[in-house]
């Protein structure tokens, strides 16, 4: 069986498949072909690819002659039946374009559907990707902001710590929480689940809850609709909270809808000039009715950076992290001879492939 690696379209900088991993299918029995500069933004030229035993092909090649074709965004190639397409194609936005592939006979795997279960977590792109989504948020709050993220007591004097505000304490939370813990800031913490409360305080931020969230434990670490006598207690909260904040980072999201919008116009007329909201939800419409996506917007003193695309920042082990993802679900849909073997009785390959 042949394996595809396409070149992803600018601004893209990730690849799907590094050189390292190109080296564990093949001993798989799976041959790879990737396309010509696929993988040159991440740090891995067409030689290391041929080093590791993948052959460097055309994307009309590829798209003739794989069986599977990896990518992270939707792919440009004319899709022909049976061919395999693995990749994170927002199936949920993108109905019409996946009805197309579909249609014309195509099996489609849109790896962000994949369900968060404990046995999904090896090949969870969307946590592995998260993650460095929000290290890299608090890197660029930090750099957007014009003052110290640490306590300073000099000689000149005394600067307090930055305050930041974390909304939502999923993976990307999470990680966010302890970069911005090792910058030296104070840190408080949203979110609707309580059950993230221990996991928050363990990484030495505070914690504030708000009584009566609807259940979210099955929700895979999205958002889920919350009833309107918890929003009017959570906007109360946040306000509270956001007028007192120097960063927000935002990462609230609800599956096939647009972001929730949790920091409103009031509330960043509130915010101190200066101040700085990274907004990670904003390729589904963001957190703030101002954010644009992979834009800075300035409101009233306040700048809002919405980036979707961070994990792109750091291509080369976005790739790596997001190489091994898919290898493990390659793993899991072929059979040791390396032959294609795709079971729907299992509910990880049910729940990530798109039917039409």
């Amino acid at each position: 069986m042949i394996i595809g690696v396409l070149k992803e379209s600018f601004p893209e900088t990730r690849v799907s498949l590094i050189a390292d991993g190109v080296s564990q299918l093949i001993k798989k029995k799976l041959s790879v072909w990737v396309e010509a500069g696929a993988g040159k933004e991440a740090y891995c030229s067409d030689e290391d690819y041929r080093s590791s035993g993948a052959e460097i092909k055309t994307a009309d090649e590829i798209a003739k002659g794989a069986d599977v074709v990896l990518s992270i965004h939707p792919p440009t190639i004319e899709v022909r039946n049976g061919l395999v397409l693995i990749g994170m194609y927002q199936a949920r936005f993108q109905q019409e374009r996946i009805k197309n592939w579909t249609d014309k006979g195509a099996v489609v795997f849109s790896m962000e559907l994949l369900p968060r279960t404990t046995r999904a977590q090896t090949m969870d792109i969307l946590s592995s990707q998260a993650n460095i989504s929000g290290y890299k948020a608090v890197l660029t709050a930090a750099n957007a902001y014009g003052r110290y993220f640490p306590m300073f007591m000099t000689a000149a004097g005394s600067i307090a710590p930055a305050k930041v505000l974390i909304l939502g304490a999923g993976v990307a939370g999470l990680q966010a929480i302890a970069t911005a813990k090792r910058l030296g800031s104070v840190v408080e913490v949203f979110d609707t689940r309580p059950a993230v409360k221990e996991e928050v305080q363990s990484l030495g931020a505070k914690f504030i809850e708000i009584a009566g969230a609807a259940d979210a434990s099955t929700a895979g670490g999205y958002a889920v609709e919350q009833t309107e006598e918890y929003k009017r207690n959570q906007q109360a909260k946040i306000a509270e909270s956001t007028a007192k904040a120097d960063i927000v980072i935002t990462t609230a999201q609800i599956p096939g809808k647009t972001a929730p919008i949790l920091v409103t116009e009031e509330m960043l007329k509130a915010m101190r000039e200066g101040s700085v909201i990274v907004d990670l939800a904003a390729s589904t419409g963001g957190n703030t009715p101002f954010t644009k996506d992979r834009e800075t917007v300035v409101f009233n003193g306040v700048k809002i950076i919405g980036d979707s695309n961070l994990p792109a920042t750091m291509p080369s082990d976005a790739s790596k992290l997001y190489g091994k993802n898919i290898i493990n679900f390659l793993l899991l849909i072929t059979d040791k001879e390396g032959n294609l073997h795709i079971n729907m009785e299992d509910d990880l390959v049910k729940g990530s492939r798109v039917m039409a």
